[in-house]
């Protein structure tokens, strides 16, 4: 196994293959597609798809196959949760001051709390690649973008080169293809980072051969503002970062965007979350505040530190 890591859209990304010969190649694949979402999905760009849409004040406007997949995506999460996993949030993040990077936000700016409109505020028209926001709505995919991308990218790069692969965007994770011998081992802690450092507060390492594994953290993307400690998950019904039950939740499920969908929504609905880990039958580890670990769903059990 052969690896690749480097720094885009302000978080660490790794692709590491099975067949040494192939990571030029997947790099390459990967880095392409990187460029595409962030030309159709990016709150950040002026010439982004994304930031037209905030212009087309309620109008009909056409878009590209790759931003009307990156809707139904978010759509469909919001769905699955019941909006606590909104795309609609993107004033949201803009009142916290979460509209431009996160090294850039100005501490002494006001906190506005900006509720979103909720998804059903968006009309898609996938077969004719065009959309309509209600007047005012903003968007962000900050929940499924990257989960999507990893989700694709680990499927296309195992279709061009034959090799295993494992794609990592921001510890979003997903692999496809034969795994190397014994699986892919992944450490799983609050703040993605070199795995070959010390680990910074509770961690293991788990072992998987396909599908995808996603880590949401309220310690990650952290800024002041206003004299408020924040963070870049937004309840969407509130409009303001929620008090965190848990700093950390991780997820494995069928796909990398399945399983953020669902560690997304345990930050959001925080000790409310219980039905829902039931009901998906997923392998989840949460840690709370404090540091302790609570596992469900097959999820390995972990010794205490």
């Amino acid at each position: 196994m052969i690896a690749a890591d480097w720094t885009a859209w302000t978080c660490r990304v790794r692709v590491a293959v099975t067949d040494p010969a192939a990571l030029e190649e997947a790099r390459e694949l990967l880095t392409d597609l990187m460029a595409d979402v962030d030309l159709a999905a990016s709150r950040f760009r002026d010439d982004s798809e994304l930031t037209t849409l905030d212009r087309a004040q309620g109008a009909w406007t056409p878009i590209s196959p790759l931003l009307t997949e990156l809707i139904a995506v978010a759509l469909r999460a919001a769905r699955l949760t019941d909006g606590d996993v909104d795309p609609t949030v993107g004033a949201a993040l803009a009142g916290i001051g979460y509209d431009r990077d996160v090294e850039e936000i100005e501490a002494d700016g006001v906190v506005l709390a900006v509720p979103a409109p909720g998804w059903r505020s968006i009309e898609l028209d996938e077969d004719g690649c065009r959309v309509r926001l209600a007047s005012g709505v903003r968007l962000d995919f900050g929940a499924t973008a990257k989960a999507w991308t990893a989700d694709i990218a680990a499927g296309a790069i195992t279709a061009a080169t034959g090799s295993g692969c494992l794609v990592s965007i921001g510890g979003d994770i997903a692999v496809a293809g034969p795994p190397p011998p014994g699986g892919w081992k992944i450490r799983v802690q609050d703040v993605t980072g070199d795995p070959a450092a010390e680990p910074v507060g509770p961690a293991t390492v788990v072992t998987i051969a396909d599908g995808g594994l996603a880590t949401s953290s309220v310690t990650a993307r952290r800024w002041q503002r206003d004299g408020l400690w924040l963070h870049h998950l937004v309840d969407p019904h509130t409009g303001m970062p929620p008090v965190p039950a848990w700093r950390t939740v991780s997820a494995a499920a069928g796909t990398c965007v399945d399983a953020n969908v669902l560690s997304t929504a345990a930050v959001v609905r925080g000790n409310r979350v219980w039905p829902l880990l039931r009901e998906s039958r997923l392998p989840v580890r949460l840690v709370t505040a404090d540091g302790q670990v609570l596992t469900t769903g097959g999820w390995p059990e972990e010794r205490a530190a």
